[in-house]
């Protein structure tokens, strides 16, 4: 069934991805924006498979590491991000996801057959690993690689060649799986390519500090939550006010079904109660109730 819902944002956990050159500073700055996030270093984890470049920032705080080595599957990666998960970590960095990318390309380079059915083979294991992404209860952020060239830029009366990124190394259109798109730059400074948030379009180039992952964080947590809309489907007055909600949040049915049928049973109970009107025959004095006597025999 088809319904029509007025807009509401919701409580979210950012998935935010950080694009650049080798150098560029993709790592500290995921740091540093997870940090902003959660406040607490040992909530986060960075999941690694840059031989060990996690590790060489442990100088900011005691966070955690898992090492992916050599094995750079999908399933590998949704494996890793499973472990996060059950160890309760608030924010999920993985270092990177271009790995992932090339694993499937060479795996695909070595199957027998036509190229383009063989990518059959390829899309759904990729879709699986974003969908884990986008569906994790915990803030995720992706670094990815890019490829690089050298333009010449004018320096002091000279031309001087200069790194630039090109491409991430990544399937085509994977900024449109993430919340926010941050470039970096061979001089550590960002600059977003896509922001739904509307917090940062517009902004020159800036460098990320843990400010940066706070005012992200207040914009996670500026809508409604699970909790608030239960409060809501508890508090409706009628089975037409209950559905109304209900359906605001189809996003959430498997959450609220179990609260939504309780309370539907509890307003359907109400509605189905016999109506008494009853006004006590007597007068009330006092402490001592007397039958209410006709005026007329009172004389």
């Amino acid at each position: 069934m088809l319904n029509l819902r007025v807009s509401s944002k919701k409580q979210a956990k950012i998935k935010l991805a950080l694009q650049g050159c080798a150098g560029s500073g993709k790592t500290y700055s995921a740091l540093l924006l997870a940090y902003g996030l959660t406040n607490d270093w040992t909530k986060i984890a960075v999941i690694d498979s840059e031989n060990g470049s996690a590790d060489l920032y442990s100088h900011l705080g005691n966070y955690n590491v898992l090492p992916l080595l050599e094995n750079f599957t999908p399933e590998t990666y949704i494996e890793a991000i499973q472990v996060c998960e059950s160890a309760g970590m608030q924010v999920i960095i993985i270092d990177s996801i271009s790995q992932c990318w090339d694993c499937l390309l060479e795996y695909h380079a070595n199957l027998q057959g036509n190229s383009f059915t063989n990518w059959q083979k390829i899309t759904p294991r990729m879709n699986a690993f974003m969908q884990k992404i986008l569906q994790s209860q915990s803030h995720v952020i992706c670094t990815m690689r890019c490829k690089q060239d050298y333009v010449l830029s004018e320096k002091n009366g000279k031309m001087i060649p200069e790194k630039v990124g090109l491409k991430a190394v990544m399937r085509d259109g994977i900024d449109y799986e993430f919340t926010i798109v941050f470039d970096v730059n061979m001089k550590h400074q960002a600059l977003v390519s896509k922001d739904r948030t509307n917090l940062f379009a517009g902004k020159p180039d800036f460098t990320i500090t843990p400010t940066t992952g706070q005012i992200i964080l207040d914009w996670c947590n500026n809508g409604v939550n699970l909790d608030v809309i239960k409060q809501k489907i508890n508090q409706a007055k009628t089975i037409e006010e209950l559905t109304s909600i209900y359906h605001q949040y189809p996003e959430w049915y498997q959450q609220l079904t179990s609260d939504f049928m309780q309370k539907k049973m509890l307003l359907q109970e109400e509605a189905n109660k016999p109506i008494i009107n009853y006004s006590p025959n007597f007068v009330r004095y006092g402490s001592n109730s007397n039958p209410a006597i006709n005026a007329s025999a009172q004389n």
